[in-house]
């Protein structure tokens, strides 16, 4: 029976304007903030650590990330129970173990060599713009950041992540409570969430964090607030010719199916080099990748898209789910992730760009320099600033890849989206918001850390003078142009 091709468009912040009562309840969120933070003002690093770990056992207890992944699946129908399960405590445990090796209140470095004392203060109250493919785990990681630096938090999640939101921010209240510290540090929007209390939201607030679509960045960014958003994922991954292919079938496999694929860093298209791509697209075969023929692939994309937008009732869901959509065969039926072989590029070629799906593009290179060229050309196209992943054992590639493409991260032989966003055998701070740099309009090109959440006072003295004479300085110049 042919699949009955049925959608709802995911949404951005709802388009509804009921009032001024939204704006008031943001107001009257943002008062109740200042008055917490003012409560909590004289706290000592000591006790900021406190609060930040209460926060972390608000969602790493093992019965509370199971119900609160569950709540995630069962009201926003994207990922998988295990996998959220997985994310909550382990996106939690790796950004609580960072937060709990640095200072963020008082004197956080002291430079005597050049006269500099760093002081540590609170940004202010955050508006917090959360998604609804991470409605708990994204909500507790920006808490944990914002209470680090003595600060409060209100969050706006997607209209289809609040009820899971809500209930994480219901758990991080009670965990502040039990400690002593004022609940109201961490808030939510009522709901229904609107795109007007999200503009009064960002408008009365200190700073916007905004980690979702593309236009709530952009929304962030106009708010006329200081804003930090973050950019679209299209990740891109090579595997060179000498890299060790079972290995990393493996780890692709494991990436790809996490959380099937919802997260930004979630692998979308490989690029294969001609010498080994028979070799490399068996060992993914042998770890659950099914291979779609032409006829297959036609289906695949008339039903991952519609009308141009991706198929909200395919996003996100499970393996058996698409292959009955895609009308596969039942050599399909135990595939853990669907491979689509593209030579395209660009808006005509949707393969080419996030398809937050159990769908893998793979694209054919020449060799290491055409598949270099194919990952810029995707990234140009969507994902720019992001990351690439490179799977090899000559790390003159992977230092060639650093060097030339335009993203702010490049993985070598990791698990992309165990990886990207900090991990325990790399030192990328933990987080679940990855910058971009102002290749996709991003004021950060790192991942978001605490540091994104203090401002730093500079107490500077005087020290022996460092003039150094203009012949040290123009000598060179003058000596190859004249004066």
């Amino acid at each position: 029976m042919p699949f009955r091709r049925e959608i709802t468009v995911k949404t951005d912040i709802e388009k509804v304007a009921p009032g001024a009562e939204r704006d008031d309840a943001a107001e009257a969120l943002i008062g109740r903030a200042r008055t917490a933070m003012e409560a909590f003002k004289s706290a000592p690093q000591e006790r900021l650590d406190e609060a930040v770990t209460a926060l972390a056992w608000s969602i790493y207890k093992p019965d509370r990330a199971r119900a609160l992944a569950a709540l995630a699946v069962e009201t926003t129908g994207l990922g998988d129970i295990e996998s959220k399960i997985t994310k909550n405590r382990r996106k939690t445990f790796g950004c609580l173990r960072d937060l709990l090796r640095v200072k963020s209140t008082g004197v956080i470095e002291e430079l005597p060599e050049r006269g500099l004392v760093k002081y540590a203060k609170p940004v202010g109250v955050v508006a917090a713009i959360t998604p609804s493919t991470n409605p708990s785990a994204t909500p507790v990681n920006k808490a944990m950041f914002a209470i680090k630096g003595a600060n409060a938090i209100v969050m706006a999640p997607s209209p289809a992540g609040w009820t899971a939101t809500n209930a994480t921010v219901e758990a991080m209240r009670t965990g502040l409570a039990g400690i002593g510290a004022p609940e109201d540090l961490v808030q939510i929007l009522p709901t229904p969430v609107t795109r007007r209390a999200t503009a009064a939201l960002m408008k009365a607030a200190d700073l916007v964090i905004c980690t979702g679509s593309q236009n709530n960045v952009r929304a962030a960014y106009g708010s006329g607030t200081p804003a930090i958003g973050v950019g679209a994922g299209n990740v891109t991954v090579i595997i060179d010719s000498s890299a060790d292919l079972d290995a990393a079938a493996g780890k692709i496999k494991a990436s790809k199916i996490f959380d099937n694929a919802t997260s930004c860093s979630s692998e979308n298209s490989l690029i294969i080099p001609d010498d080994i791509y028979d070799l490399a697209i068996a060992a993914l075969k042998r770890v659950g990748g099914y291979m779609a023929t032409p006829e297959e692939r036609t289906r695949i994309v008339e039903r991952l898209w519609v009308e141009g937008k991706l198929n909200r009732e395919l996003i996100g869901h499970d393996a058996r789910v698409l292959a009955e959509a895609f009308e596969l065969p039942a050599a399909a039926d135990q595939a853990s992730f669907f491979m689509v072989e593209e030579s395209g590029i660009g808006k005509d070629y949707p393969l080419s760009g996030e398809k937050l799906s159990l769908v893998l593009s793979v694209y054919r290179g020449r060799d290491f320099d055409d598949a270099k060229r194919i990952a810029a050309a995707i990234l140009e196209h969507q994902g720019r600033g992001h990351s690439v992943g490179i799977h090899t054992t000559d790390m003159d590639r992977a230092r060639e890849l650093a060097a030339e493409l335009d993203v702010v991260r490049v993985l070598v032989n990791q698990a992309h989206a165990f990886g990207n966003g900090g991990g325990f055998d790399n030192g990328l701070p933990f987080t679940l918001s990855m910058g971009c740099g102002t290749w996709q309009g991003n004021s950060i090109s790192e991942n978001l850390n605490y540091r994104c959440f203090i401002n730093i006072t500079h107490l500077v003295t005087t020290i022996e003078e460092d003039k150094p004479s203009e012949e040290a300085l123009f000598g060179a110049y003058w000596n190859k142009y004249g004066k």
